[in-house]
């Protein structure tokens, strides 16, 4: 029995070490909701990272589709990273999340700026909420990175 229960808490402790969650406050005594704070690793230019605000609703079945997002260099960011990203003006989806049991969802997509040298990170809702998709805009310059000499270089020729 002692096995088993430290067990769990062993377990339990290493995945909630494992949660993107950095920040997590809450909108009041008499609410279920919180805003939860994330921090998102760019899968492809791992010298990206995003925060990405967002309210969790732990009674509803579907979560509000407001969010904020701030991405920002946390790193070096190469050539070799942008070579293999979607340059296309739709870009790629890098990170998605359920927000609802009914096909809503939180995307952010990353589009190459080439000209103006950045990296956009657009966070969307996947549904319509009173109106409007929800939607916040970060963006990560290049400049002064191995990655903007490469560009520039790029857009010259």
């Amino acid at each position: 029995m002692k096995l088993t229960l430290i067990s769990v808490l062993t377990l339990s402790s290493m995945l909630m070490g494992c949660s993107d969650d950095v920040g997590k406050v809450s909108l009041g005594l008499f609410t279920t909701k919180d805003v939860i704070i994330d921090a998102k690793h760019d899968p492809k230019i791992p010298g990206v990272t995003c925060h990405i605000s967002r309210i969790k609703a732990d009674l509803d079945f579907a979560d509000p589709s407001d969010m904020g997002i701030s991405c920002r260099q946390t790193g070096p960011i190469s050539a070799n990273d942008l070579a293999d990203i979607d340059m296309s003006k739709g870009g790629e989806i890098v990170f998605q999340e359920s927000l609802s049991i009914l096909f809503k969802s939180l995307k952010v997509r990353r589009i190459l700026d080439k000209e103006n040298q950045t990296l956009l990170y657009l966070s969307y809702s996947t549904k319509e909420t009173n109106g409007s998709h929800k939607h916040a805009l970060s963006t990560v310059p290049l400049y002064g990175t191995e990655a903007w000499n490469a560009l520039n270089l790029d857009v010259k020729n």
